[in-house]
């Protein structure tokens, strides 16, 4: 807008009966023509013939992973553009290191299959579901769930929000929307995706310690209870005073406590810490991609 408002002569119109539709683009009027701005899908779906030079212009785009919009006036399509989401440079490392924690990475995105495959091989995803609507995202994760899989669901979108209410755990970046936050049951504080791994990795170590934590005290009153009640006196003569009772007693909350305390010793996984490490698991990552990508192509 502000390029074309430095045009000498353009008068710049508010659109109308403004129309986004979600996973395809949006459409409106501008005075008395009727705009779409949408992806090649959109477009066939309303009736809008994308010539044939603007068409290989989209198919090169895509091949790059850019996600190509057309702009049609009065159903005739009057430019193509294209948009790219940058890869983050932690992605790769963030995808090895949740596989190397036995956990199945798939990415759900609204993209062309064509774009989502390139960002897929980029980064180390071995599941893909392109093409997919907000709703779609969160019947597939509900179809995850069913055949038994606990899943948590990353986004910071609206159209991630569905996905995330669906999920058993949502995990929201802070820096997202609010409906995404809203939906969530994690969010994350820091922007970048090595937090994913922090917090799963940190969410297991906490559970670990609470059933070491019960084991230990259901053990301890297990065999102190009746030691104190005396049960053994009859057999062995041996009775505890209730002084030293007492005092096990605490001594058992005391071990539970300091138990606890000690996860403040928590180090994040090293991929999330940087570091040799991360650049290893990075660099594998991609090896792993690339072999995917090489059977692919002899397939």
């Amino acid at each position: 807008k502000g390029a074309a408002a430095r045009v000498p002569g353009l008068v710049l119109t508010t659109p109308s009966e403004l129309d986004a539709v979600p996973g395809r683009g949006l459409r409106c009027a501008v005075g008395d023509r009727r705009v779409v701005v949408g992806n090649a899908a959109f477009m066939r779906e309303l009736g809008c013939v994308v010539p044939a030079d603007a068409a290989a212009m989209v198919a090169a785009w895509e091949r790059q992973g850019k996600t190509a919009m057309a702009v049609a006036v009065d159903a005739a399509v009057v430019g193509v553009f294209a948009v790219a989401d940058t890869v983050r440079r932690e992605a790769a490392r963030t995808v090895a290191a949740l596989e190397a924690m036995g956990i199945d990475v798939w990415m759900l995105t609204g993209d062309s299959k064509v774009v989502a495959d390139v960002v897929a091989e980029e980064v180390g995803v071995s599941h893909v579901l392109a093409q997919v609507l907000p709703a779609e995202k969160a019947r597939k994760v509900a179809a995850l769930q069913a055949a038994g899989h606990v899943v948590a669901m990353v986004g910071d979108g609206i159209n991630d929000s569905p996905a995330l209410a669906q999920a058993d755990v949502g995990i929201a970046v802070a820096s997202g929307t609010n409906v995404a936050v809203d939906a969530a049951e994690i969010v994350l504080a820091n922007p970048s995706l090595t937090a994913v791994v922090t917090a799963i990795d940190l969410a297991r170590v906490v559970f670990r310690r609470i059933r070491l934590n019960l084991v230990w005290a259901l053990g301890y009153n297990c065999v102190g209870i009746p030691l104190a009640a005396g049960a053994l006196f009859p057999l062995l003569a041996l009775r505890v005073p209730p002084m030293f009772a007492g005092l096990a007693m605490a001594l058992s909350s005391v071990s539970v406590v300091t138990s606890s305390l000690l996860l403040k010793r928590y180090r994040p996984p090293a991929v999330a810490r940087g570091g040799a490490a991360a650049a290893a698991a990075e660099v594998e990552s991609r090896k792993r991609a690339s072999e995917r990508a090489a059977a692919s192509a002899r397939r």
